[in-house]
């Protein structure tokens, strides 16, 4: 397979790389350290047509394939990790579902004030009692009518509290056989967003909980049929994989940049500690690690364009450049030695949001599984 880029896509990933290096950047710390949303320069990425990348261009989106939208999430993470998590949510797991499985005036509702972002989205998949465990679901959408009555809780919500349009699962049947996917509303009565998550890491990102206390959906509001809402959320999940393997390797590309730069710099025995062997023994293992989960991503990525089938290829980008982020981080924050340890370099940022790439959208552990269950069924 033939991972050189197109001019085009070149052109791209410069545009995205100048437009996070001017916008994002120079104001990641700060929403880092306050834990803010991003607002206005999310305004921007859907002005840039990055909230949209993958919708074709006759609701509002650019019309890009994965390969666009890998270059996209690894240039925002690259320079800030949280804004990069509103993107990928938003484009991978709120846009796609609707248009791959909604109706035409579902498509024509809410794709193009997502693309825009006028509003974002959110998918709300994880409950209290349920992470890996999807189908184990408490949360529920009763029948009443032409209208759904849904009640529960979802957990660990991305864009929860700030987002315009919830993509809500829930179990259907009283036992939790069957589940539904629901289009609901920021101001629909009933749901609400709980405060925001005190986290580790992504802290500009608004992760909250969010409780649907009978709250009354009509029909049409439903993705798919009644009972398409686990096929929905699997297939969708392994979309989303090839964006977090994306921001995995931006995050840990900006971690190597740092120590790269840091060892030209820091000087130690009369020596830069560049010149030492150990360091470029380290440095050498970090660049190696990152140019593998590049081609493990941009791979998953291509078969998805070429309609093949990715769904290994994604886990194995997802599990492999989640891992590396983690490895390269730290070697990072070791190469910095004290200061790697001092909140005025971006190093522990980057160590901080590398964590959670290991975790969501499917853990390691859930990784693995899938990998091991397409290596057993060939």
């Amino acid at each position: 397979m033939n991972f050189l880029l197109t001019e085009d896509q070149e052109l791209f990933r410069r545009t995205v790389r100048e437009f996070a290096a001017r916008e994002i950047a120079p104001v990641a710390a700060e929403h880092d350290e306050a834990e803010t949303y991003p607002a206005e320069n999310v305004r921007k990425m859907g002005e840039l047509g990055l909230m949209g990348l993958t919708v074709p261009t006759e609701y509002g989106g650019a019309g890009a394939g994965a390969i666009e939208y890998a270059l996209a999430m690894e240039e925002v993470a690259r320079a800030c990790a949280a804004h990069s998590v509103v993107l990928t949510v938003n484009v991978s797991l709120v846009c796609e579902p609707i248009y791959k499985f909604g109706t035409d005036e579902q498509r024509e509702r809410f794709l193009p004030r997502l693309t825009r972002a006028d509003i974002v989205g959110s998918y709300c998949l994880s409950e209290p009692r349920s992470g890996s465990d999807a189908r184990n679901m408490e949360t529920r959408a009763e029948r009443d009518g032409d209208h759904y009555i849904l009640n529960g809780t979802k957990n660990w919500i991305t864009n929860g509290g700030v987002a315009g349009l919830y993509l809500v699962y829930a179990a259907t049947d009283p036992h939790g056989g069957r589940i539904g996917a629901f289009l609901i509303e920021a101001d629909r009565p009933g749901l609400r967003a709980g405060a925001k998550e005190r986290k580790l890491g992504i802290r500009a990102s608004s992760t909250t909980q969010v409780f649907l206390e009978d709250c009354r959906v009509p029909v049409e509001n439903r993705l798919g049929e009644e009972g398409d809402g686990f096929k929905i959320a699997m297939t969708t999940l392994d979309g989303g994989r090839i964006g977090i393997a994306a921001q995995a390797l931006g995050i840990a590309q900006a971690a190597f940049d740092a120590a790269v730069a840091y060892a030209k710099e820091r000087e130690a025995f009369g020596h830069r500690i560049a010149d030492f062997q150990g360091l470029q023994w380290m440095m050498a293992d970090m660049a190696t690690r990152i140019d593998c989960a590049r081609l493990l991503t941009y791979r998953a990525a291509q078969l998805k364009d070429r309609g093949l089938p990715f769904s290994k290829e994604a886990a194995m980008a997802k599990l492999y450049a989640s891992e590396t982020a983690m490895w390269v981080t730290t070697k990072a924050v070791q190469i910095h030695g004290g200061y790697g340890y001092s909140r005025e370099y971006d190093v522990q940022r980057y160590f901080r949001d590398a964590k959670i790439t290991e975790i969501y959208e499917g853990t390691s552990e859930i990784q693995r599984m899938v990998i091991a269950r397409h290596i057993l069924r060939d």
